[in-house]
């Protein structure tokens, strides 16, 4: 619960730093259609803001948890986090900020060994242990990413 509100907190003060007057929120369709239902958007935009909801390793072809453990789950949720950014123009380099959560905080070691390779920028980051993610994942990633002004 604690952790819940600092999040709440924290974007809603980046929310209200944004110049919402110039910036239109834009809540994004999925380009998964097998998530056209979902009740959540995978990323919302706000200005050069983009805010992309929590990506777990699911196969989205066949919408299970790939086999393999923390690094296979790892590596498939950093993977559908850059299909996201890939369909609104971005790479894992836009990406200036993430949240991490594991279901087991055994798991830090490999998960970072995986995590590394696609930002060597290294966004600032947190993480931290949940029990009970969404169908029993071992790892769940959101991250903020900005565009480049043109």
């Amino acid at each position: 619960m604690k952790n819940t509100f600092i999040f709440l907190i924290l974007g809603i003060l980046v929310l209200s730093s944004c110049n919402t007057e110039s910036s239109n929120v834009v809540f994004h369709k999925t380009h998964e259609p097998k998530k056209a239902n979902a009740p959540f958007s995978d990323i919302v935009e706000v200005g050069n803001l983009f805010f992309l909801s929590g990506q777990i390793g699911m196969d989205h072809t066949t919408r299970k948890l790939v086999d393999g453990g923390i690094k296979a789950e790892t590596k498939q949720t950093l993977e559908n986090i850059k299909a996201v950014l890939e369909q609104h123009h971005m790479d894992m380099g836009d990406v200036v900020k993430c949240t991490v959560v594991l279901s087991d905080i055994e798991d830090f070691s490999a998960f970072n060994e995986i995590y590394k390779t696609y930002f060597p920028q290294k966004p600032a980051r947190t993480t931290f242990a949940a029990k009970g993610l969404a169908v029993g994942a071992k790892i769940e990633i959101e991250c903020i990413a900005a565009k480049p002004n043109k």
